[in-house]
């Protein structure tokens, strides 16, 4: 009998569904056809290819409420944001759609003749989504890469294949050709490797930790196959004495605890200037405590639980280690089945504890004082990550050098926005390797061509 995934309910632990988990034999059949699909894609004229991603996006646009409560279902995500994360896909193909007929090359000035390039697609692109925000991160790559011209395999996490399985069908409801778009779900070692290795994939996008980064690079490597990874984070959020501490104080909480720190950009690290560090942690103290914590479903809850009882044993292992001389801040958690943490503050703990330099990926912060900008620098770049990150200040040749100074991808002043779907997103050393989104979005999906034609006699 073949292998089922069995999708579980992270606020309840029921079972909410089970699909079948593909096999070697599955994806490389998957791949077969998608490069069949792919060619006829390709030769498709650029705007009746942006109008058939256009008509994918208004598909999902009336789909927003089903998609959103598929998630909430399968990654426990609160209402609210599962809402946010189906727009997001809709966007995202939106906004690919309008690059599609801006896909351009360029004449280079050359001696002799007339040289030209031209950004031709790859073929089939494996994406590789976790489970984290399954939905949007699987179309980061998504729709850049069929707006580019290419066929795409996605395998979504083993946890949360449910609405990848979903947008496959809207995508076959709104006229994309059979096979373009498939969603394979099945577990990492298996499906994924497969995928991976396989070479009929030319390129491969992963999210996900760093540890599987590595091993998907290495594994690419063999076939000089091209890959993009948005791998883990440890991010800083630096609170300058200047700074409006109250604004600060009250943004800090869901930075970390969002999608219950389930995320890679998340401010786990909270660096304030020792001068105002007790004034800015009388006025976090509270805002922590008073995240409200519960049903998904509830309009009113901020914060999920995690997705699983491995990942809620890990976090416990953090927390555990750490609080044995640190100081626990705690917020609320909802009693009985789920997987549920609260929102956890840790002060008074050495800079380089393992909860203050590795990445816990649960709702768990840790507050360490600075002296002066060369050690917030020093402190921000203490880790071998480097995603997000951000400055709070008044002055803003601070920030600007503050900004210059700290190693990271994506960094905000005044503001935790990490992540926009016009603007570029990657990470620096062990958080990955090239970028995603923005208006560059569609040329990573591409080759470059050079063509020179003599206008000798």
């Amino acid at each position: 009998m073949p292998h089922e995934l069995h999708v579980l309910n992270p606020a309840t632990e029921e079972v909410v569904a089970t699909v079948p988990a593909a096999t070697p034999a599955d994806v490389d059949a998957a791949v077969a056809r998608a490069g069949a699909a792919q060619r006829s894609w390709a030769a498709v004229a650029p705007a009746d290819r942006a109008r058939a991603l256009r008509r994918f996006a208004a598909v999902v646009d009336a789909h927003i409420e089903e998609l959103a409560l598929l998630e909430v279902r399968e990654a426990g995500h609160t209402i609210g944001n599962a809402r946010w994360e189906a727009g997001n896909v809709r966007d995202l193909l939106d906004y690919a759609a309008g690059g599609v007929e801006r896909l351009n090359g360029r004449q280079i000035p050359v001696s002799g003749g007339l040289d030209i390039t031209i950004l031709e697609p790859l073929g089939v692109v494996g994406v590789i989504a976790p489970w984290n925000f399954p939905m949007p991160i699987a179309a980061w790559a998504t729709a850049p890469a069929l707006a580019a011209g290419n066929a795409v395999v996605l395998k979504p996490a083993e946890t949360t294949p449910l609405t990848a399985l979903r947008l496959a069908e809207l995508a076959l409801e709104a006229g994309l050709p059979e096979h373009l778009f498939q969603v394979l779900p099945g577990e990492g070692p298996v499906a994924g490797t497969a995928l991976v290795e396989h070479p009929g994939v030319a390129k491969v996008v992963f999210t996900g930790s760093t540890r599987v980064g590595k091993e998907i690079m290495a594994r690419a490597a063999g076939q000089v196959k091209r890959v993009t990874l948005e791998l883990g984070g440890k991010s800083p959020n630096i609170v300058y004495a200047d700074a409006d501490l109250d604004a600060a104080a009250a943004a800090a909480p869901m930075s970390f605890l969002d999608n219950s720190g389930q995320d890679c950009c998340a401010r786990t690290r909270i660096l304030v200037q020792r001068s105002v560090y007790d004034r800015f942690l009388a006025l976090l103290t509270p805002a922590v405590e008073e995240i409200v914590v519960g049903d998904p479903l509830d309009e009113r809850t901020q914060m999920g639980p995690l997705i699983s009882r491995a990942q809620l044993d890990r976090v416990r292992s953090y927390v555990t280690d750490a609080t044995e001389k640190a100081t626990a801040i705690r917020g609320k958690a909802p009693e009985g089945p789920g997987f549920w943490f609260p929102p956890t503050l840790l002060t008074d703990i050495a800079e380089d504890a393992p909860c203050a330099v590795e990445e816990v990926f649960g709702p768990v912060a840790v507050v360490l004082p600075f002296d002066d900008e060369a050690d917030a620098v020093r402190l921000a770049n203490a880790t071998p990550y480097g995603l997000s990150g951000s400055i709070w200040t008044r002055d803003i040749g601070r920030a600007l050098r503050t900004s210059r100074a700290v190693r990271a991808g994506n960094l905000s002043v005044n503001s935790h926005s990490s992540v926009r779907y016009w603007t570029p997103f990657g990470g620096f050393g062990q958080s990955g390797l090239g970028r995603e989104l923005g208006p560059d979005a569609l040329t990573a999906f591409t080759e470059t061509k050079n063509v020179f034609i003599s206008t000798e006699a």
